[in-house]
């Protein structure tokens, strides 16, 4: 059998020695040599962060967790979408992945998965619960220009968008920033208006509830704006803030309807 090693960085051998290293989570074979992911403290980890080594952070849990607090410079790739072909985010195979989870129970399931598709320095160190560093939170919204106002106009209505923090709302902002998108749109299932882009945008899918208000995009080349719930797999763009059901029925009506999104400038 062919055998596959895995080298372990001088700065790594040198924690291993003080006694913050490895621990159960690395597996040798008959020779001694590494067969699968390293498992090491959350110290090392800290420890190896400060390199300029190149090394990523992975987080493996699902996008909406990871908004909701990570580790500064982490990157998430949910656990769930590691298979067998090698993630766009990590193409070098010798590059130094930290990977982490909530628990520690995903951050292993995925470690060994890299490991197997051939990733030479896979560093699993537990849940983000028992980490004692810095943690950062998404914003609501991305970051705009602050003389920038989002928003849409549905007849002689004007509304101003909020939008969510995902690549989708903000390759959607880039491009009425530029230029002014109308749309026509019709009734879909009693609960939106639905129409189609002139363009793709990247997706962010993810299994939520609509509420009134929420505009959202379908398969990366439809927008929706919702006026009722529904639950499926979507990307949210943002919402409507401040607008019930029954207003938005009302202003959408029951037929076509046009809808013109643009940004404002302010002085």
């Amino acid at each position: 059998m062919k055998k596959r090693y895995v080298i372990i960085p001088v700065f790594l051998m040198m924690l291993l020695l003080s006694g913050c290293g490895m621990t159960s989570g690395q597996i040798m074979d008959g020779d001694g040599m590494v067969n699968s992911y390293s498992q090491i403290s959350q110290e090392a980890a800290k420890e190896m962060m400060k390199a300029n080594d190149g090394h990523v952070i992975v987080d493996v849990r699902r996008q909406d967790e990871y908004d909701e607090g990570h580790i500064p410079g982490a990157i998430c790739i949910p656990n769930e979408s590691i298979g067998n072909t090698q993630p766009a985010e990590l193409p070098d195979l010798n590059q130094v992945i930290l990977v982490y989870c909530r628990s520690g129970r995903r951050s292993k399931e995925a470690s060994q998965k890299l490991f197997d598709m051939g990733y030479t320095n896979v560093y699993e160190f537990g849940g983000i619960i028992d980490w004692t560093g810095e943690v950062v939170k998404e914003s609501e919204q991305f970051n705009m220009d602050p003389i920038a106002i989002p928003g849409l106009r549905i007849k002689d209505k004007y509304y101003s968008i909020e939008f969510q923090s995902n690549s989708s709302a903000e390759a959607f902002f880039e491009k009425i920033k530029k230029e002014p998108l109308t749309i026509k749109m019709q009734d879909y299932g009693s609960f939106e208006k639905v129409g189609d882009l002139p363009w793709e945008l990247p997706t962010n899918d993810e299994k939520i509830t609509t509420q009134p208000g929420d505009i959202i995009l379908y398969q990366g080349n439809k927008l929706t704006i919702y006026y009722d719930e529904n639950t499926w797999n979507f990307t949210k763009i943002g919402r409507i803030p401040e607008v019930d059901a029954k207003e938005l029925r009302e202003v959408l009506g029951t037929g076509d309807v046009t809808v013109e999104f643009s940004v404002e400038w302010t002085e």
